[in-house]
């Protein structure tokens, strides 16, 4: 059977599916962090089913990334995870590997890069993956062997649903949040560029320096670019995942028993 490699934003999935049962009225916190479990190892169970997975990873997030010491304001309006879940997180942990899926905790990385990263590497080697989060940071990975599912919307994210939701072409995706900023995660972009501004950047130009090079460019969109350059450069890195983390275990390691 040619291998299938299921990809899961751990956290991305347990803090959604925690936010659901957290205003569900239980008779104890127990009882709660015991039924949000149960709920995760259900998704896993029918994500490997549906998926047809014959390899599979669960990711969670290290302690601060190097995004944290590159952009000291990376993520800084974001509220913490809440400390009862926090505390709970062996036990959701313990839930997926009972579903047989390997769990994957790094030091320092983000699971968001480690999961490029092994999209990325199976991709090179002709393996299919899906990638499951609601995370837009993955879409610009969508080819022909990756696919990014959304579990709670039931679907998988296209060209097309990219291109009207963002105003832009999926390859596009990294020069135009580098443009205007991600607020998620408290990534600036260019300060007085917005959302239009950087869609009519990023599908009129091929580069930033394609569009200072065009006389035809608006003064005020030139003045922003030339002034906030820092910004964009930051931005960029900020907003790009990496895929050259050395993950330390093989693609065989990760094989459903």
């Amino acid at each position: 059977m040619k291998p299938h490699l299921l990809l899961i934003d751990a956290l991305n999935l347990i803090r959604r599916i925690y936010a659901v049962d957290a205003n569900q009225k239980h008779h104890s916190d127990e009882q709660m962090l015991k039924a949000s479990c149960s709920r995760v190892a259900h998704a896993c169970s029918k994500l490997l089913s549906s998926t047809k997975a014959t390899h599979a990873i669960a990711v969670f997030d290290g302690d601060k990334s190097w995004r944290y010491h590159f952009y000291k304001d990376y993520k800084h309006s974001r509220a913490p995870m809440p400390q009862i879940l926090k505390d709970a997180l062996v036990q959701f942990k313990a839930a997926i590997e009972e579903t047989g899926i390997v769990v994957f905790e790094p030091i320092n990385d983000e699971a968001d890069d480690i999961i490029a990263t092994l999209a990325n590497k199976a991709s090179h080697n002709n393996i299919s993956s899906v990638i499951v989060s609601t995370d837009k940071g993955f879409l610009p990975f969508l080819n022909e062997h990756i696919a990014v599912y959304d579990y709670f919307k039931k679907h998988y994210l296209d060209q097309d649903s990219i291109k009207q939701r963002f105003g832009v072409e999926q390859k596009k995706l990294v020069e135009f949040w580098a443009f205007a900023g991600d607020k998620t995660n408290d990534i600036p972009g260019v300060k007085g560029i917005g959302t239009k501004s950087a869609q009519l950047l990023v599908n009129n130009y091929s580069s930033v320096e394609d569009a200072l090079n065009d006389d035809a460019l608006s003064a005020s969109l030139r003045k922003k670019l030339t002034e906030n350059m820092d910004m964009y450069v930051i931005s960029k890195q900020l907003v790009s995942l990496r895929t050259d983390i050395n993950l330390g275990f093989s693609l065989k390691q990760l094989r459903l028993n």
